[in-house]
């Protein structure tokens, strides 16, 4: 990986303040201490996600309730990048602002968190937690005799939670709880061809104004931030959101191509769509396979 130009410039990373935000903050400032690209302070922001914890997510104001506030501190320069899980963005351009890097991504899986195994294995009518539309309609989809709660809050707190409400299962995202050393809280890993995760998921991104995009860009992968593209593009052309169960998933194929698949349901899981693609060409792919979903079915 090409290093930046070596500075002794204090560069601010601003983050959210959770256990988990504050730990993949700390992967880019070790990443700019190893490139000799400044020196790393971490700012933590609260966001609107973080200060209601017991709201929907449609409610507080849907997709960006954990960025918006990371992105005005980047604006007024208050920091100088901002770290991101790249589930919680928007699909829509900040003017002034670039992702100028993706880290190479952990595992993008969703995670059942519980004493089963397998789907199969859990009961019929077990109550599981989450807050996701994505995840409640693909559960139902597949089982539609759970009974989904909504179950919000961090990593740790909905781990507690599952214990004291007595619920099935939570569902997590994976690379979180790898993150954070809780891969002994899950029960099974969810096959891609299962649950398609989210897009982005896996996925941390380093914001920053776009005069500095080449200064931050070597932190992270070009395949990385094409592959998050496609995905990006893919539910932005759907519609997707905190209120749309959308899912989008790329991975490279064997012959150097994207190999993208999107999925979609009503909230409740039923009428689920499916399409896929291959392309080089992230744009286009994107909006083949999201041309194919729209008439999947039909």
């Amino acid at each position: 990986m090409p290093a930046p130009a070596s500075s002794s410039r204090v560069v601010r990373i601003g983050t959210r303040g959770s256990r988990l935000a504050l730990h993949q903050a700390g992967l880019v400032a070790d990443g700019l201490r190893a490139s000799g690209g400044g020196a790393p302070a971490i700012v933590p922001i609260s966001t609107a996600g973080d200060r209601d914890r017991r709201a929907p997510f449609a409610e507080i104001g849907g997709r960006g309730i954990f960025t918006k506030e990371l992105e005005t501190a980047l604006l007024d320069g208050a920091v100088d990048v901002a770290v991101h899980s790249a589930k919680d963005l928007t699909t829509e351009d900040i003017p002034g602002l670039v992702l100028a890097a993706a880290l190479p991504r952990a595992d993008p899986r969703d995670a059942w968190c519980g004493p089963h195994r397998s789907l199969v294995d859990v009961p019929q009518g077990a109550r599981v937690g989450t807050a996701s539309v994505r995840r409640t309609a693909q559960l139902l989809s597949l089982r539609p005799d759970l009974r989904i709660e909504q179950l919000r809050g961090n990593v740790d707190t909905r781990l507690r939670k599952r214990i004291e409400r007595g619920l099935a299962g939570v569902v997590l995202a994976a690379c979180g709880l790898d993150r954070l050393g809780l891969a002994a809280e899950i029960g099974f890993r969810v096959d891609p061809a299962v649950m398609l995760p989210e897009a982005g998921q896996g996925f941390i991104v380093v914001q920053c104004r776009a005069d500095d995009e080449a200064l931050f860009a070597p932190l992270g992968e070009p395949a990385a931030l094409a592959i998050l593209a496609a995905e990006r593009a893919a539910v932005a052309l759907l519609d997707g959101g905190c209120q749309t169960p959308v899912a989008a998933h790329a991975e490279p194929a064997d012959d150097g191509e994207l190999w993208l698949r999107a999925w979609r349901a009503e909230p409740d899981g039923s009428a689920p769509r499916f399409a896929e693609g291959r392309g080089s060409d992230t744009a286009a792919l994107a909006a083949a396979v999201a041309a194919g979903l729209a008439t999947a079915g039909s």
